[in-house]
C-alpha cells in the first residue's frame, strides 16, 4: 500500500496554520503530484468495473440534492457577496481567541518568553550581540501586541510572520550555542556551589570580625580604666580613705542578715551598672552588700571608681583574684590544663585543616573569658566567702530592674542553685552542650534535661558545701582534659556540677538574649527583674543593638568627669 505525503505547515509552537500561510512564509514546497493523479484515475476505472451503475445514479442524485439546498439557502440570505475574514489571515486575538493555540498573539508571547530566557543566558555568557538581537525582537513583538490592543483589531499573519521568522532564527542560534536546559542546569549548579562557598567564607569572616569586636576593649573603656588607675596610684589620701572604710564595713561583709551579691569582673563600667541598677531599684538599699572581685590590673580603677562616686553608702568590697593564693594549678584543674603544651596549642593555634572552621573555633577558644580565672571563680564561691550562707551571683553584663530582696527568701527545696531554665528557647537542652556519644555523659545524664543560665543565680552555700559541688566540678573538669565531653565555656561544667541540684525560677527573674537576639518582646524586657546582655553585642560596645542599649545607659552617668574625658556618649 502506498502512503500519501500530506502537505502541511506547522507553526513555531507546533500548530498547523495552513498551506496558504506556509507558502507566504516561504517554508512550504509543493511536491510534484502527477504520479498521484495517474494512480487515482486507475483506481477509479477499477472501481467502476467492480460496482453496478445504480451506485453512480445515487451519487448524482445526492449531488443534485445538495445543489438545490444551497440555492434555497442563498435565497434566504440576500448578501451572498459578503466577504468572510480568512482565519489564516487574521486570527481573533481578543477575548477568548488569545487562549486558543492558533492565536498569533499566543505564539508571539511564547516566543518572547523563550527569547527573554536566552537573552539572559547570552548576557551571562558575554554574547552581547545575540542578546541585543533577541532584545530587539522582543521589543518588536511588544510593540506589535501593543498596536493590536490599541487599534482593537487582531494581528494579521503579514504583521507577525517577519517577527516570528526572525525570533525562530535567533532561538535556533541560541540552541546551537548549547543554551539549553541541561547546560544551564549544570552552570547554575556550579554557580550555586560557588555562591555557597562565598556565603560560608562571608559567615566565617562575619563571625571572626564579630568575635574580635566583642573581645576588644573599646578605647573609651581603656581610657577610663587607665585614668582611674593613675588616680589610685598617685592619690595617697584616696588609698588611705579606702583602707579606713574597709575596716569600718568589715562586720557587714560576714553578716548573714544582710543581702549579699557577688560580681566578678574586670570591666569597671559594667560592674558599676550592675551595682547602681541594683541599688536604685532596691526597697532597702542599706541592707545590700556587694562583693566585687577583679584582677590586679583593674584593682586600682575599681577602688577609685566605687570610692569617688555616690552609691548611697552601700557596702562594696573590692578584692583581686590573685589574693586567693589557694587558687593555683595544684588545686584548680583549669589552671593545670592551661599549663599543658597540647592544651595551649589547641587554644591558641589552628591546625591548618579546614581553615575557615578552625579559625572560627580558635577565635572562640581565644576569648579571654573562657581562660580567665574570673570566669571560673563562680565555682569557688563557698571558699571565697566561707562565712556566708546565701548569695546572689550577677554577671557584669546584666541590668537589675526590680527589687531582688525576694530572691533571698525563696525556697530552693534543698537545692543548691536557683536559676531560670532556658528550655523555652530554640536550644539550651543538655544535648546541645554535651557530647552524649561519650559513655560517661550518656550513662549519667538525660540528653533532654532542661538547661539553665548563669548570670543571675541564687546559691545556697550551706547546701553547696554539703553536696560538694566544687568537687563535682573538679571531677568533670578533669575528665574533660581532652575536650571530648564539651568544647568550651563554663556553662557545660555548671550543668554537670549542679545536675539534680538546680531549682527552676520564674522566667521573669532573668531575661536573656539582649546581646544577640533582636526580637525579644518589649513587654517581656520591661517586666523582667534582671535583663542579661549575653552574647557578643555588649551594651558598652559600638555593635550593641540600639533597641536595647537605653536599658543599660539609664544607669550610666554621662556627666561624670572621667566619662567625659574618655568620650563616653
Amino acid at each position: 500500500m502506498r502512503l500519501e505525503k500530506k502537505e502541511i505547515f506547522v507553526g513555531l509552537n507546533g500548530i498547523n496554520i495552513g498551506k496558504e500561510n506556509g507558502l507566504r512564509a516561504g517554508l512550504y514546497n509543493s511536491p510534484n503530484s502527477s504520479g498521484g493523479q495517474r494512480r487515482k484515475s486507475m483506481e477509479w476505472r477499477n472501481y467502476s468495473r467492480r460496482h453496478p451503475n445504480w451506485t453512480l445514479f445515487l451519487l448524482i442524485a445526492g449531488v443534485l440534492f445538495l445543489f438545490g439546498f444551497a440555492i434555497v439557502a442563498l435565497q434566504r440570505h440576500p448578501n451572498p457577496g459578503t466577504h468572510l475574514p480568512d482565519r489564516t489571515e487574521t486570527m481573533d486575538d481578543t477575548g477568548e481567541g488569545v487562549l486558543s493555540p492558533n492565536s498569533l498573539s499566543r505564539q508571539l508571547a511564547d516566543q518572547m518568553t523563550l527569547c527573554k530566557s536566552y537573552a539572559v543566558i547570552a548576557k551571562e555568557n558575554s554574547n552581547l550581540e545575540l542578546a541585543w538581537h533577541l532584545s530587539a525582537q522582543i521589543r518588536a513583538s511588544q510593540q506589535l501586541l501593543s498596536l493590536a490592543a490599541t487599534r482593537g483589531t487582531p494581528i494579521t499573519w503579514d504583521e507577525a510572520e517577519p517577527i516570528m521568522r526572525e525570533m525562530s532564527s535567533l532561538i535556533y542560534q541560541a540552541k546551537e550555542l548549547h543554551y539549553d536546559s541541561a547546560t544551564m542546569l549544570m552552570k547554575l549548579k556550579a554557580e550555586m556551589q560557588a555562591l555557597e562557598e562565598m556565603a560560608n567564607t562571608a559567615a566565617t569572616q562575619s563571625a571572626t570580625f564579630g568575635q574580635l569586636a566583642a573581645e576588644a576593649v573599646p578605647k573609651s573603656l581603656y581610657c577610663l580604666s587607665l585614668r582611674l588607675a593613675i588616680k589610685w596610684a598617685t592619690d595617697a589620701d584616696l588609698r588611705e580613705k579606702v583602707i579606713k572604710e574597709q575596716k569600718q564595713v568589715a562586720p557587714a561583709l560576714v553578716n548573714n542578715n544582710l543581702l549579699h551579691f557577688c560580681v566578678f569582673s574586670d570591666n569597671v563600667l559594667g560592674a558599676s551598672v550592675v551595682v547602681n541598677s541594683t541599688i536604685m531599684n532596691a526597697r532597702s538599699p542599706e541592707r545590700l552588700v556587694f562583693h566585687v572581685v577583679t584582677d590586679a590590673v583593674n584593682y586600682g580603677a575599681m577602688q577609685t571608681w566605687f570610692s569617688i562616686n555616690d552609691f548611697k553608702d552601700v557596702v562594696i568590697e573590692i578584692k583581686t583574684v590573685e589574693s586567693f593564693t589557694w587558687l593555683n594549678a595544684s588545686y584548680v584543674p583549669v589552671l593545670k590544663q592551661l599549663q599543658d603544651a597540647e592544651t595551649q596549642s589547641y587554644y591558641f593555634r589552628s591546625t591548618g585543616q579546614n581553615e575557615g572552621e578552625a579559625q572560627k573555633t580558635a577565635l572562640k577558644f581565644r576569648n579571654p573569658k573562657y581562660l580567665s580565672m574570673l570566669n571560673h571563680l563562680r565555682f569557688y564561691i563557698p571558699e571565697v566567702y566561707p562565712e556566708l550562707d546565701k548569695v546572689v551571683f550577677l554577671d557584669d553584663d546584666v541590668v537589675v530592674q526590680r527589687d531582688l530582696t525576694e530572691l533571698f527568701s525563696l525556697n530552693l527545696h534543698n537545692n543548691v542553685n536557683g536559676a531560670v531554665e532556658t528550655c523555652l528557647e530554640s536550644f539550651h537542652r543538655f544535648h546541645k552542650y554535651l557530647n552524649f556519644s561519650h559513655p560517661k555523659i550518656k550513662s549519667h545524664f538525660d540528653p533532654d534535661a532542661c538547661g539553665w543560665a548563669f548570670g543571675m543565680n541564687v546559691f545556697d552555700l550551706v547546701r553547696w558545701r554539703q553536696e560538694g559541688v566544687t568537687a563535682r566540678y573538679h571531677y568533670w573538669q578533669e575528665q574533660n582534659v581532652d575536650r571530648t565531653l564539651w568544647k568550651l565555656g563554663t556553662l557545660p561544667a555548671g550543668l554537670l556540677a549542679f545536675y539534680g541540684l538546680t531549682e527552676p525560677l520564674d522566667r521573669r527573674w532573668h531575661i536573656l538574649g539582649l546581646g544577640y537576639d533582636a526580637n525579644i518582646d518589649a513587654e517581656l524586657i520591661e517586666n523582667g527583674a534582671v535583663v542579661h546582655y549575653n552574647g557578643n553585642m555588649k551594651p558598652w560596645l559600638k555593635l550593641a543593638m540600639s533597641r536595647y542599649k537605653p536599658v543599660w545607659e539609664k544607669y550610666v552617668d554621662y556627666q561624670n568627669a572621667y566619662l567625659q574625658q574618655c568620650n563616653f556618649h
